[in-house]
């Protein structure tokens, strides 16, 4: 009897130990996989914040709250499905889905520039609307939607670290992912819209510093929203471009990837230090025209053409 339940205890310890060497690798994949996905969460992260800008300040964080669980629904019922069924039944068909998006976001960060640059703008965004709810739900769906096409990407990227999980694994992964993105995009993208509110709070403090530090939220607030819809236009052509060079690599067209890899190596050698830095940073500049040019000709195709057309 004694010897039964040693030899009982002795099989729960290997299960565990088997279980929280399972936990630890789908951990570890996670963080590789999302590390991988950097980029685009930096894009996600920098464009939702305009999706509450001009809405009434109590419903800024119920909207993010909208947008988060629209954000956790399209990576959990939608993505991660499909993403799976790829890798079983088409694992060939991850790039160039995965190039389709990145030409996307390439189209998407050349149209802002080009409608910056022309005065032109679509026609919801020129169309005012005076009803708070119809403009909440507007809002809330522009955000989910183009949540959905980031957090497609973000997944697909995540996906193709894990080739050599199993399904299940690959599954929680995935999942492991998509919660914790969702929670740290959303969470950010929280506490950057109600900075003015901090700022104000703080701003009344009798502490000089804390009188100090919210002035300085309040009036940083614009600057920032300003700064993140930059760096958000300028991570999509970077990311997108980074995606196509990657996707030509694997089908074999590798003479650009290669002669950026080779300029970048040869750029880095150039500098005493810091050389992993400046060779990341040319590769993402020739990644950001690379996604230019792409987006670029897709704007052309989609606004010039068709207003030629019609002249």
């Amino acid at each position: 009897m004694a010897g039964g339940l040693v030899a009982l205890l002795d099989d729960i310890a290997a299960l565990a130990k088997l279980a929280a060497a399972s936990v630890d690798d789908v951990t570890a994949a996670a963080g590789r996989a999302s590390a991988k996905a950097a980029g685009v969460v930096i894009d996600d992260t920098a464009v939702t914040p305009r999706y509450v800008v001009g809405l009434s300040p109590d419903r800024e964080l119920p909207i993010i709250w909208k947008i988060a669980l629209g954000s956790l629904r399209n990576k959990l019922l939608f993505i991660l499905p499909a993403a799976l069924a790829l890798s079983a039944l088409a694992p060939w068909a991850i790039t160039p889905i995965l190039m389709v998006g990145g030409a996307y976001l390439c189209f998407e960060a050349a149209e802002k520039i080009f409608e910056a640059l022309s005065g032109h703008q679509h026609a919801e965004e020129v169309e005012t609307i005076t009803d708070p709810k119809e403009l909440e739900a507007r809002q809330v769906s522009g955000a989910v939607r183009t949540d959905f096409i980031l957090s497609a990407e973000i997944m697909a990227i995540a996906l193709s670290d894990l080739s050599d999980l199993s399904l299940w694994t690959q599954a929680l992964v995935l999942a492991v992912v998509a919660v914790a993105i969702t929670i740290g995009v959303y969470g950010v993208v929280a506490l950057i819209v109600k900075m003015d509110d901090i700022g104000l709070h703080l701003s009344g403090r009798s502490s000089a510093g804390a009188n100090a530090l919210g002035r300085g939220l309040v009036k940083g607030m614009p600057v920032l929203l300003k700064a993140l819809s930059h760096i958000g236009v300028a991570a999509m052509v970077w990311v997108g471009g980074g995606i196509l060079l990657h996707g030509l690599e694997v089908f074999g067209l590798g003479a650009v990837p290669h002669a950026v890899e080779h300029f970048a190596e040869q750029v880095a050698h150039g500098v005493p230090a810091g050389q992993g830095v400046v060779g990341w940073l040319v590769n993402a500049v020739a990644a950001a025209i690379l996604g230019l040019i792409v987006g670029g000709v897709i704007v052309g195709l989609v606004h010039l053409i068709p207003r030629k057309g019609h002249s």
